[in-house]
């Protein structure tokens, strides 16, 4: 198993197309935690801003798709799209897995987090928004936030993605292809 995890790329095609060619390529699923098209009136455009692009790729992917809406994910953006934007998150059943996925806008502390784990007995818990990477173990739930393939608000400034496979969750620079984290699963 496979599994691509992204979020927040904010209208950047580029970020889209590197993590599919440099790491979801082969993936049998791939996670978006939102904020997919627009990039948010506090988050300057790049180069690479073109979200008809980014779309149009999104409509286009061999792989599956399955996408929480963000803060910045409007009506508009999600008519373009050929699949829908699950709202508040996505519960997805993965090979006897249950994968939470959500922006993270509603649900921002770790208590908020846990508490909604706990209730839907997520054994990964994915969100977005906050464009800082989390990779962590609390109780039985593996908390992961992939961090922003486009906008990144790390320290380091570090664009990122996640990639779940041979039971091992790591996330990677979009650009270097550095493993930035890594988290062995006890599943």
């Amino acid at each position: 198993m496979k599994i691509g995890i992204i979020s927040d790329t904010h209208g950047h095609e580029g970020a889209w197309t590197r993590a599919c060619e440099k790491f979801f390529t082969g993936a049998d699923l791939i996670l978006h935690a939102g904020d997919v098209a627009y990039h948010g009136p506090r988050n300057p455009m790049k180069a690479d801003y073109n979200p008809m692009g980014l779309i149009e790729r999104i409509n286009a992917s061999e792989i599956p798709v399955v996408i929480a809406k963000g803060n910045c994910d409007s009506d508009v953006d999600a008519s373009c799209l050929t699949l829908p934007i699950l709202s508040p998150y996505a519960y997805v059943f993965w090979e006897g897995r249950r994968i939470i996925v959500t922006h993270g806008d509603a649900v921002m502390t770790d208590a908020e987090k846990d508490e909604m784990a706990q209730h839907l007995r997520a054994d990964l818990f994915i969100s977005g928004h906050v464009h800082v990477t989390i990779l962590e173990k609390r109780g039985n739930t593996v908390f992961l936030n992939p961090g922003s393939a486009a906008r990144s608000k790390r320290p380091d400034g570090r664009n990122t993605v996640a990639v779940l496979e041979d039971g091992t969750i790591r996330i990677f620079d979009i650009d270097t292809g550095d493993v930035l984290h890594e988290h062995a699963l006890d599943w």
